[in-house]
């Protein structure tokens, strides 16, 4: 795989001001609600204008989602850019693995668990992170069938990709993140049938 150009200063400095307007806002957010802050708010606490607000995020709830085209890319290099001999769903536990890894190391699980909790008790949040996912599902349903050599995805591509984007939502909802990422993992990649047999 061929790793991405470096950024330029002036692509670096946007990224910097996106991540410090969503950073802000999210705080905002959990600290006041979501439906309590306003935009201008959020532009006077990053100390820049409502319209540069505007400029990085179509919209208010996308200041909470403010990785959702870097997850999206990181699936889809995950799947096509996996080092040969490893598996597709290797690659997206090892992506998972590392992800859950470095979540805790800079948030700490307790963080992570309140602003799920936080995304699920909003329904602007869920509701835009439902359509987020969806966007998700079928990018990574287009790079598993690519890689298989199908012309498009076979509905057991289909639902795998679903699994496989649920597993991500368990996981950050849960006291213990790398035990149901195993699990999870594990379960897709034998099928249930072992599984209710074991335990039934």
């Amino acid at each position: 795989m061929v790793d991405p150009a470096p950024l330029g200063r002036r692509e670096r400095k946007k990224a910097a001001t996106r991540k410090a307007i969503s950073d802000i806002a999210t705080v905002m957010f959990l600290e006041r609600g979501f439906d309590e802050v306003s935009i201008r708010e959020v532009a006077d606490a990053a100390d820049v204008s409502p319209t540069t607000v505007f400029a990085y995020f179509p919209q208010k709830e996308a200041l909470v989602f403010d990785e959702d085209d870097d997850q999206r890319e990181r699936l889809v290099s995950a799947v096509r850019g996996r080092a040969a001999g490893v598996t597709i769903h290797q690659a997206l536990y090892d992506l998972y693995a590392d992800e859950v890894r470095s979540s805790a190391a800079e948030h700490g699980d307790d963080v992570t668990q309140r602003f799920m909790r936080f995304l699920n008790e909003t329904p602007a949040l869920r509701d835009y992170g439902a359509k987020m996912w969806l966007r998700h599902e079928v990018a990574l349903a287009a790079a598993i069938a690519d890689e298989l050599g199908l012309d498009e995805p076979t509905h057991e591509v289909r639902a795998y990709a679903r699994f496989v984007l649920q597993m991500q939502l368990l996981v950050s909802e849960s006291e213990e993140p790398m035990a149901v990422l195993d699990a999870g993992f594990a379960v897709l990649e034998r099928g249930w049938a072992p599984v209710e047999s074991a335990l039934g």
